[in-house]
């Protein structure tokens, strides 16, 4: 008998109206629940902290809302609410903290339970690919020892002192040249430019040349700087991984972008090999730039070998770190001290006392007498000279505080754990600690902490840092900045020498605000006047 006949037309009515019953009812208990969730959301959350969270999507839409501002959303949510919070974006598990205590907690008490994590990994691999910003364990520890062996040498100190001292001398150079004619410059862009160049010769002993006359366009800056940004809005792009399987939208254009990089970078650890082979003197033994100490290292050490792809991932992120950060915060120095002239008067007086020690009545007038007082000055901006700069050291402090250049920093967390403040962190969430946010809570720096204020750094006429918990522009504990001095020399030997012979006016009408990226970079970059001083 067929089957089919087995049921009759009753029968296939019953059943459809029993199926039809049982969706209607799945889908009302679905309906009362999003509504009992909504409306619990809407009782209850003053009682909690953040924002409204809703079932599926948490905040994921109020984020996205807020996304171009999401560092001033996080500390909107600071002050009402205080300084810790937690929340769900769809499937993530987010943890925002501007707690010292908490953060001291994640960086150095219990730092083996926080690390980079897959997500951050994947996100920056083809750019950071395994150096020491993008990896963990034994791996991390391995690039970390022989780092900090290096950062710590003198020889790699008086060197990036050379370097940094003849690459602000360009760019003094440039900004004469824009005074004289009377032509404001994008000061971003030019930070940009004369970062690239100077770490890349101090990691190379390479001149990349984007400070050249003419300011030319290079192919690599341009290709390094899309790389970085497109890598950067991967962290908010849910579907990159679709794009970039189909090879379509910005990860098309950063498949190309990546190869470029990685072309110019391959092609400079080629050339510097051959250069050392075919030396008939010990080339190596006179190199103070970093990849010629780690080919060094390789030498003296034999269970030390760097493949080229160690050297191209290890050197890369040095770049990357030393070029966009401190980019960053000379621009926003300039912009702050833009809108302090009594501050600049200050600094400008206090590199006037210190330049005492020459003659300038002896230096002819114009352009030429100010490029041989600009090489003179520069001449005492030694590393022993420059700490004795304490308003600008203070000045510096000030920005990195109010404008950290990596404002939002993710931890993923391996089991799950308390935070000292008791909020519970489940395994697998992303915990975030907050520079931006913690440089403006007045629970940490008084009622006066969103106004720059120098002044806050001086106890007793010298400047005193606070606790790295704290003021967390260079990270603390294992992972602390390892070109930390490194960055406070170079932003002091440029801002020196640039506030000793120029004033700078922001052009009036431009929109001031940051670009949602790793670093807090200007959105519409920094264009000014440069006016010379008078003496």
């Amino acid at each position: 008998m067929d089957f089919a006949q087995g049921w009759g037309s009753e029968s296939i009515a019953g059943m459809m109206k029993t199926i039809v019953t049982a969706f209607s009812g799945i889908l009302s208990l679905l309906l009362a629940y999003l509504l009992w969730a909504a409306a619990d959301n809407w009782v209850l959350h003053r009682e909690r902290k953040g924002p409204v969270q809703w079932p599926i999507l948490g905040v994921t839409l109020e984020a996205l809302k807020n996304y171009q501002t999401l560092n001033d959303w996080v500390v909107y949510y600071f002050l009402r609410d205080g300084l810790t919070f937690s929340c769900k974006m769809m499937h993530l598990d987010l943890t925002f903290t501007a707690d010292p205590v908490n953060v001291k907690h994640i960086l150095k008490t219990n730092f083996a339970n926080y690390d980079k994590g897959k997500f951050f990994h994947e996100n920056f691999e083809i750019f950071l690919g395994d150096g020491i910003f993008n990896v963990d364990g034994e791996i991390w520890r391995t690039q970390r020892k022989t780092a900090s062996f290096e950062f710590a040498s003198r020889k790699l100190r008086d060197f990036s002192t050379v370097v940094f001292r003849d690459y602000s001398v360009k760019l003094a150079s440039i900004l004469a040249r824009a005074a004289t004619a009377q032509q404001s410059m994008d000061m971003q862009d030019l930070f940009m430019r004369f970062t690239l160049d100077s770490i890349f010769k101090v990691t190379f002993d390479y001149d990349v040349g984007t400070l050249q006359p003419g300011l030319p366009n290079i192919p690599f800056a341009q290709a390094f700087e899309i790389t970085n940004e497109i890598t950067s809005s991967r962290l908010i792009n849910p579907i990159w991984k679709l794009n970039r399987a189909l090879k379509i939208g910005s990860e098309r254009v950063l498949l190309q972008s990546a190869k470029d990089v990685d072309e110019f970078i391959y092609g400079v650890i080629e050339a510097k090999k051959a250069e050392m082979a075919n030396s008939k003197t010990d080339l190596l033994s006179g190199k103070s730039d970093l990849f010629s100490r780690f080919m060094r290292l390789e030498e003296d050490d034999s269970d030390i070998q760097f493949t080229d792809k160690n050297f191209r991932d290890t050197l890369l992120n040095f770049i990357i770190a030393g070029r966009d950060t401190t980019a960053v915060s000379l621009s926003w120095f300039v912009y702050r001290m833009a809108q302090n002239p009594e501050m600049t008067a200050r600094l400008q007086q206090e590199l006037r006392d210190f330049d005492t020690v020459r003659n300038w009545k002896q230096q002819p007038e114009g352009d030429e007498g100010l490029r041989r007082r600009v090489l003179g000055f520069a001449e005492l901006l030694t590393f022993d000279n420059l700490v004795k700069l304490q308003y600008l050291h203070a000045c510096i402090l000030e920005t990195l505080r109010l404008h950290p250049a990596v404002p939002l920093d993710p931890k993923h967390a391996i089991n799950d754990d308390i935070l000292p403040d008791g909020t519970q962190i489940k395994k697998g969430s992303l915990i975030y600690y907050t520079p931006y946010a913690m440089g403006r809570m007045p629970a940490l720096w008084g009622p006066d902490a969103m106004e720059f204020k120098p002044q806050r750094w001086f106890v007793d006429g010298v400047v005193q840092t606070e606790q790295p918990f704290k003021f967390t522009a260079f990270q603390a504990g294992p992972r602390i900045c390892l070109g930390k001095d490194s960055a406070m020399l170079q932003l002091r030997m440029v801002l020196a020498l640039l506030y000793r012979f120029f004033t700078f006016q922001i052009v009036e009408g431009t929109d001031i605000r940051y670009r949602q990226m790793a670093t807090l970079l200007l959105a519409n970059g920094l264009p000014a006047k440069i006016i010379k001083q008078k003496n």
